[in-house]
């Protein structure tokens, strides 16, 4: 599931500061939602976010150079990678200001506005078994739910908000400086609102204000047949509660398979192992041998020599998907040579020994035996 942030805004990792900051800009016209409608855009747009924010930051950039994105990840309650895109808005609002008529009144209707919910993303181990057949999985999740006192609001029950006086609603406030090289503008977040734009007069005892309350969800999800280690599964608007009436984020589980004793797996087919006697190797016969539909019956032909791979057709994994169809089951046929005999079987080893015309002075049994089956 490893991304490769340099490859998604299509520079070297060799590129410095102004190339990074081009491809961005460039990138971010063409995928941002108020521009790009297409299906994708929206998670493509998200990912070239993640990108810029890693290589943009020396120290970020110098740990991922490292050791990739497991050296700037946030951990299991980050998921900067899925996170709304907040902390981009200024330079966003910059490049967007002259689509659909303009300029401040836009940005605030965008600031005031309902803001999707954050991504939430959870690991699930899952039984060898489970990941065959796959099933219904029960899971909790905390995350922020819309306080049912005030409504998402934040207001106590029976008081509105007004709107801020530093900022006039806007959510920024914009200070002019001179310098011997000009007049610049500098746009920050107002201090009073916290780029609300609406200040909340007396705060909802239950949320304190925030208009959400972290609880501890519990869902049942499906777990598709076939699955396997990094599956991603997305669970429509399970995610954090939006803001101002705003959607609900998106749950993102990522599977990982626990190993099993008896089967390992390779692809759609399960690959396992059986030890048989010499004899059963000679002569052939029937077993019973596990298989992840339980036992079954296999047919070991006479003569069976060792790391001889038998198939049983059809009891593998379930092609994701497309459950119909399976992979094989693939058994690889040890044979179990004792070291130590009875009197009465090296006798009649030895005897087969002479019908067969081989030798039994050098090696012994092992000699032997290692004979019969290379011939």
């Amino acid at each position: 599931m490893a991304r490769d942030f340099y490859e998604t805004l299509g520079v070297s990792r060799d590129a410095d500061k102004e190339e990074l900051k081009r491809a961005y800009r460039r990138l971010a016209r063409k995928y941002h939602p108020d521009v790009n409608k297409e299906p994708g855009a929206e998670e493509q747009f998200k990912e070239i976010n993640r990108a810029y924010e890693i290589l943009s930051e020396p120290e970020a950039r110098a740990r991922y150079d490292r050791f990739g994105e497991a050296g700037v990840s946030g951990g299991a309650g980050g998921f900067g990678d899925m996170g709304d895109m907040g902390g981009f808005a200024d330079i966003f609002e910059s490049f967007f200001s002259g689509f659909g008529g303009g300029g401040s009144a836009q940005q605030q209707r965008r600031r005031n506005g309902p803001v999707k919910g954050e991504d939430l993303r959870l690991d699930l181990k899952l039984e060898f078994r489970e990941a065959v057949f796959g099933g219904k999985k029960e899971i909790r999740i905390p995350h922020q739910e819309v306080c049912t006192v005030c409504m998402g609001t934040g207001a106590k029950p029976g008081t509105s908000t007004r709107t801020c006086p530093t900022c006039s609603g806007s959510g920024q406030v914009r200070r002019a400086t001179r310098t011997p090289f000009g007049s610049f503008t500098q746009v920050s977040v107002c201090p009073t609102c916290n780029g609300e734009g609406q200040i909340i007069e007396e705060k909802c005892e239950a949320c304190g204000g925030a208009g959400r309350k972290q609880e501890t969800k519990k869902l049942e999800i499906s777990i598709p047949a076939g699955v396997d280690n990094g599956t991603r599964l997305r669970v429509s608007r399970e995610g954090d509660a939006g803001l101002r009436g705003g959607v609900p984020g998106d749950l993102y589980v990522y599977l990982f398979i626990e190993e099993d004793a008896e089967f390992r797996r390779e692809g759609i087919n399960v690959l396992s192992e059986i030890k048989i006697s010499y004899l059963q190797a000679i002569l052939g016969c029937r077993l019973e041998v596990n298989t992840v539909d339980g036992a079954v019956e296999l047919t070991i032909p006479a003569g069976t020599q060792p790391g001889t791979v038998l198939t049983l057709e059809e009891h593998g994994v379930p092609i994701l998907g497309n459950p119909v169809k399976r992979g094989d089951h693939l058994i690889t046929i040890l044979i179990d040579i004792p070291t130590r005999i009875t009197t009465e079987e090296r006798e009649l080893l030895q005897q087969l020994a002479k019908i067969r015309g081989d030798r039994t002075d050098k090696g012994g049994i092992e000699g032997f035996l290692g004979g019969l089956f290379n011939k």
